[in-house]
């Protein structure tokens, strides 16, 4: 399976927390814990804020199973082709899944159709992720809860549409609650938001997290895929 990372890569790249935390950038580390899982299954691409015109092109999207997405403060320099051509792979059954400060990327809304605003705080509290669905593929051989050791704190309201999946509902020290591991489908296509991801927090280094995220890649990669569906005349089946 081909598996494209869009990592914004500003913050690591940089000299400070984020760079500390995830010194290769947080792409490298979602890569290389998934590739622990599956060794010889996946083929990973990268792509950045300053260089995604040049990397996420029609051809790569085509031959992408599935693309995962991270963004958080530089999501209005995505360009709009861009943007527009993912929408249009993900219709035609691409997978995408959207991690961390995602929800609020051009494409995330985009396919969303709403804000996807959230209400959050940045304590590093710890959290649960109480998984509703144990039956469901994305948290195979995940324990029930998932236990955060830190995180942002994202909670309701999520101004999102309601999921078609909902999978799992985080708890936080603080006492609030969010949707923060659904499906949702799109023409051919799905599309996994997961919430856990702050640059400066070690997430990507939990082994659920990372777990989660490999179900995940399984889940949302095509069953079908269709190059062009367009509107043509056609004669009767019945005469």
């Amino acid at each position: 399976m081909n598996i494209l990372i869009y990592n914004e890569f500003v913050h690591e790249s940089q000299p400070g927390p984020a760079q500390d935390m995830y010194p290769r950038g947080i792409h490298m580390a979602i890569s290389e814990g998934v590739s622990k899982i599956d060794p010889e299954a996946l083929s990973f691409t990268y792509a950045t804020l300053e260089n995604h015109r040049d990397v996420i092109t029609r051809d790569v999207l085509k031959q992408t199973h599935v693309l995962i997405w991270w963004g958080h403060m530089r999501h209005h320099l995505v360009d709009d082709e861009v943007v527009r051509m993912i929408c249009e792979e993900v219709g035609a059954g691409m997978g995408l899944i959207v991690l961390h400060s995602g929800h609020e990327s051009k494409v995330f809304r985009a396919l969303m159709g709403t804000r996807c605003g959230v209400e959050w705080y940045e304590k590093g509290d710890p959290g649960r992720i109480w998984i509703l669905d144990q039956t469901h593929p994305i948290v195979k051989g995940v324990e029930n809860p998932i236990e955060i050791e830190a995180e942002e704190t994202y909670a309701e309201p999520f101004t999102v549409p309601v999921p078609d999946e909902l999978i799992g509902i985080t708890w936080w020290k603080g006492g609030e609650i969010f949707r923060g591991m659904s499906v949702y489908h799109r023409g051919l296509g799905k599309i996994f938001y997961f919430h856990p991801g702050h640059e400066t927090l070690p997430s990507y280094y939990n082994p659920a997290v990372i777990r989660v995220i490999d179900n995940a890649i399984h889940y949302v990669a095509p069953v079908q895929r269709v190059d062009e569906v367009t509107s043509h005349h056609i004669e009767p089946h019945e005469k």
